[in-house]
């Protein structure tokens, strides 16, 4: 297979990516304890996948109240911009370019999780469904739990989380990113505010769907003006699924879920992005995207896009020749594999991933992964 359009450069907004191949966000929940600070071990496991042409950070929460699985870095302390400057620099090292997502998981998350063992918080005082966190139980030992039931944001406290979110774009900067990626997927905060499922409110950022793409609109304006919007992306995974399983959580998927995810991208156009990613879903079974709907993307949106979720090389290449994406994204082979570019490239075979070292822990599972020795 010819693999030459996946390492073609690429302009994405000020920056030049030496290939087309990116490393995605992927929880990994290895930050140094007490205050999920991002370490030594995090800056080699980074270093060690620079081969990519856009790298982005694990989810990183912007506020205490945003993290909702143990041991996740944060982003909002001086302790953890220090920590992410070992990262960016081991990075910068390799002359590679690595944005930071900045994250809030809102309702899906444990009072254990949360300062003075508070409930989270959310658009709407409803539970998240179908869903487990992980919280600790003891060093290094944690377990699946419910999320916690969470108390509605009032008016003004969303607007203090838009500012916490310029704020945790500054430190992002002050850290050494190259840009930040907003994480509006996946059923955290900005998409419990966008979807009926989860967003109740009678307030300006609630009702009509115009009101609830407020919480983004707003976050992206705050954000932008901090960092450029050329160095900005938003990451969204529309769902189009029938099950009720999948409606509650999964995605939080719409009743009409096309228009939006298209008003959403609107907004997006509309403060001059970067990027948009977007996250398919990657289970068995699970809904895949029409190409209707990713041209009607491609019409709507005029910066790069990122398609990321169970991508082979072949679907990846073949995404970019109908120019439907810029960018593909290889997650779980990136795990397991430090030089996948270099796989990719001369087709040698992938190393197979260790679920069972997939969150937490210690080097095994996460920088001990050998890259390929010819026999």
């Amino acid at each position: 297979m010819n693999t030459d359009s996946l390492f073609e450069p690429l302009q994405l907004g000020r920056h030049t990516l030496n290939n087309r191949v990116v490393l995605p966000p992927l929880t990994r929940s290895r930050s140094t304890q007490p205050g999920n600070i991002a370490n030594e071990l995090m800056a080699t496991y980074y270093q060690q996948r620079a081969g990519a042409g856009l790298m982005i950070t694990e989810g990183t929460q912007i506020e205490p109240r945003g993290q909702g699985y143990a041991w996740t870095p944060g982003i909002y302390s001086p302790e953890q911009i220090a920590g992410w400057r070992k990262v960016t620099d081991a990075v910068h090292a390799q002359g590679n370019i690595i944005f930071a997502q900045l994250w809030h998981v809102g309702r899906v998350s444990h009072t254990s999780l949360q300062p003075d063992g508070a409930a989270p918080v959310a658009p709407s005082a409803i539970a998240a469904n179908n869903v487990k966190v992980f919280i600790e139980t003891g060093p290094g030992s944690g377990i699946l739990a419910e999320p916690s039931i969470p108390r509605a944001l009032t008016t003004a406290e969303v607007k203090e989380l838009v500012q916490l979110y310029a704020q945790a774009a500054r430190n992002a900067l002050s850290a050494g990113f190259d840009g930040v990626e907003l994480h509006c997927a996946n059923g955290y905060l900005v998409n419990q505010f966008i979807s009926e499922h989860s967003n109740q409110r009678d307030d300006e950022y609630g009702g009509s769907l115009h009101n609830r793409l407020r919480f983004l609109r707003e976050i992206v304006a705050a954000v932008a003006e901090v960092v450029g919007a050329d160095r900005l992306g938003v990451r969204f995974a529309p769902l189009f699924a029938s099950t009720e399983e999948d409606r509650v959580y999964m995605g939080l998927v719409e009743t009409d879920p096309r228009n939006t995810y298209i008003e959403a991208i609107k907004v997006l156009e509309e403060a001059g992005i970067a990027y948009l990613s977007i996250a398919e879903a990657d289970w068995d079974n699970a809904p895949e995207l029409s190409d209707d709907f990713r041209r009607e993307v491609r019409q709507i949106f005029s910066g790069r896009i990122i398609y990321a979720g169970r991508y082979t090389v072949e679907r990846g290449v073949k995404t970019l020749a109908a120019g439907l994406g810029d960018l593909i994204a290889f997650g779980r082979p990136f795990i397991a594999n430090p030089d996948l570019p270099q796989r990719i490239v001369n087709g040698w075979p992938l190393n197979p991933v260790d679920p069972a070292t997939m969150y937490g822990g210690t080097a095994e599972g996460y920088t001990d992964y050998p890259v390929y020795q010819a026999e």
